[in-house]
């Protein structure tokens, strides 16, 4: 998708409504319309980028020290119990807007929200071997 046809862009630009609760220089956070849980938001640089594997440094950074602070508020003001970071890239990750952004998602006991996977031991070598590729 282009910079022209991206949701995020309208946002940033105005033109698309949103409701923002912080925003810096270069980030913006506003509230996600399709909320996991109570309070879950959308930080986004304000340049169009569409993954976090392009988004520049400065802008990464802006976004990633935007999203600590509402977590604390979150925490603070919504008695959340705790907080998920998360950033989907690519379709296969359920990245469904092609700007870079990152989901901040209070968490509290009992929410109705379960993550994509429940940990369980992995087999060491095969842990290794996946490690060696990435060094």
């Amino acid at each position: 998708m282009s910079e022209t046809n991206c949701l995020f862009c309208g946002i940033v630009a105005g033109s698309i409504p949103a409701t923002r609760v912080a925003e810096t220089e270069r980030a913006i956070a506003f509230m996600d319309i399709n909320p996991a849980t109570a309070g879950h938001l959308l930080v986004i640089p304000r340049a169009h980028s569409t993954d976090l594997r392009e988004a520049g440094a400065e802008d990464l950074t802006a976004a990633t020290l935007l999203a600590q602070s509402l977590v604390s508020r979150m925490i603070d003001r919504l008695d959340a119990d705790g907080a998920n970071l998360l950033s989907c890239i690519g379709e296969a990750a359920l990245q469904s807007v092609f700007h870079t952004h990152l989901h901040v998602i209070p968490r509290y006991q009992d929410d109705p929200l379960q993550l994509p996977w429940h940990p369980t031991p992995g087999d060491m070598d095969q842990i290794q071997a996946t490690a060696a590729k990435l060094v």
